[in-house]
């Protein structure tokens, strides 16, 4: 079992989207079929691969990552398609275990995929489907135009669905700096949006039809429907764009109509307010309303707002250590600031959101109880002592990720037992585990898929481990990456 690396979407929405999310990573391992379409890269080769590409999809990954094993078939099948796609189209895989692969396409040794783009010279992450029909259909759409011309009501009717967003410039014509500036936001954007430019507004439904531009109209299934803006500057349309497809109030139920619109509400930028009740409750419809009330009052306050059902929501209430009792329960992410209020009532909404913008809220830390003695050979850490054990101790520490009842971690305890028991007498080196689950994680360490590993030496450095979770594996890479405390006092006695 290898170590799966964290990924870049932080913890808390990690755990919290993680069951309904649309984003998993998809890795490609090897397959029992005599033929392989998926291409394999080293940094031995990659470069003169890539040269020739203008555009070629990459893969990122480990030979025993669970999503890797689970995914690979659909990848595998996909690069069979496009592989008689006119042109053809490659679909390519990379093993970050190699170490020497790292910085291939940009990659910073994490799972991902990556869209390489003109030679490698423009990398963009990869947020599409992970079924095989997924991967094809929008692997079709990257390869193809930025934006795509409407021509026809056919057009119109093909490319923009009442339940889609789809996002339109309007121009008297394809030239000119305006025109420019959204072609090159539809090259930034599109890896999840879908770009399309006419001359024609009457071809378009809805909104008003005499308008000649230039004009971008981002149509959504949502709120007021469709929105314009005439400011072309760029970073200005891709801060409108930002804005205009979060509703509202997001719904988190468990419908997939809904889940791009969550991860919408996932990646913006701005504080999260969600708010944690029963749909089927009597005071459901009080609490939407009342919600409702509230996040069209701070509307355009860099505040968004979500209501998820707990039905489909029981790995958020888990996380935040909310008992059925404290439900509803309203929460607020600001950075790495939380924020958090249980059995709130439908009245209380408003005034606890006054109180944050007021600064008058304490954070909320979840915590186990520090252990009153922690001398098994794998150390406790929670919340409380994370500074003081990892970073304050001056001490190599090798810290594992985990939940008590996740199978791999399960595996993975005996190994980090007999780990630890080898450097008891090690003075310098600390074993440690820390529930994921039980605590808040206050510092910089991004976890994707449990168990995850990272050291942190007694100077300071950390390294996230992606090798084999053996004793020996450990071992070796802990003495690779360790400071030695004592190399230190002889370097200082030399020094005087």
């Amino acid at each position: 079992m290898a170590m799966a690396m964290a990924s870049t979407i932080s913890l808390c929405f990690v755990t919290l989207f993680a069951l309904h999310s649309s984003f998993f990573v998809l890795t490609v391992s090897r397959t029992s079929d005599s033929q392989e379409f998926v291409v394999e890269l080293d940094h031995s080769n990659y470069t003169h691969f890539v040269s020739k590409l203008d555009f070629l999809i990459v893969s990122f990954y480990t030979l025993g990552c669970g999503h890797c094993k689970k995914l690979a078939p659909e990848y595998e099948k996909a690069a069979n398609i496009l592989s008689k796609h006119n042109p053809p189209l490659a679909l390519a895989k990379i093993n970050i275990a190699n170490e020497a692969n790292e910085g291939l396409a940009g990659s910073d040794g994490s799972i991902s995929i990556k869209i390489v783009r003109e030679g490698g010279k423009n990398v963009q992450e990869y947020k599409g489907p992970y079924d095989a029909d997924g991967i094809v259909k929008y692997v079709k759409r990257q390869y193809g135009p930025a934006s795509v011309e409407i021509e026809t009501l056919e057009d119109a009717q093909i490319f923009l669905s009442d339940n889609k967003i789809a996002i339109v410039g309007i121009f008297p014509q394809f030239s000119g700096g305006k025109f420019e500036n959204y072609t090159i936001l539809a090259k930034k954007l599109r890896p999840t949006e879908e770009f399309f430019h006419t001359s024609d507004a009457k071809l378009l439904p809805r909104g008003e039809s005499s308008v000649t531009g230039p004009l971008m109209r981002v149509f959504k299934p949502f709120d007021e429907l469709y929105v314009d803006t005439q400011d072309f500057d760029v970073n200005a349309l891709e801060k409108f764009v930002e804005k205009s497809i979060v509703p509202t109030v997001t719904i988190m139920d468990g419908d997939q109509r809904n889940q791009r619109l969550v991860d919408n509400f996932m990646y913006n930028s701005n504080s999260k307010v969600m708010l944690f009740i029963n749909f089927n409750s009597e005071i459901a419809a009080s609490f939407k309303y009342k919600y409702r009330e509230l996040a069209e009052l701070y509307k355009g306050d860099s505040l968004s707002f979500l209501m998820a059902d707990i039905d489909v929501s029981s790995h958020s209430i888990k996380q935040y250590g909310i008992k059925d009792d404290q439900i509803p329960f309203i929460i607020l992410l600001s950075d790495k600031t939380k924020y958090l209020k249980s059995n709130v009532e439908p009245d209380e909404l408003s005034p606890w959101l006054k109180k944050y913008k007021n600064g008058e809220l304490e954070p909320y830390i979840k915590s186990e109880p520090i252990p009153e003695h922690n001398d098994e050979p794998v150390k406790v850490v929670v919340a409380h002592t994370f500074q003081d054990i990892v970073f304050n101790s001056r001490k190599n520490v090798l810290l594992e990720f985990y939940a008590p009842s996740h199978k791999d971690c399960k595996e993975l305890a005996s190994v980090f037992e007999d780990l630890a028991i080898s450097y008891q007498r090690d003075p310098d080196v600390i074993i440690a585990k820390f529930d994921i689950f039980a605590n808040d994680l206050l510092h910089d360490f991004e976890i994707w898929t449990l168990p995850t590993v990272y050291f942190k030496s007694a100077d300071g450095n950390i390294s996230p481990y992606t090798g084999y979770a053996t004793k020996e594996d450990f071992r070796d890479f802990i003495e690779k990456n360790r400071f030695k405390i004592a190399d230190e006092h002889l370097d200082m006695k030399d020094e005087l």
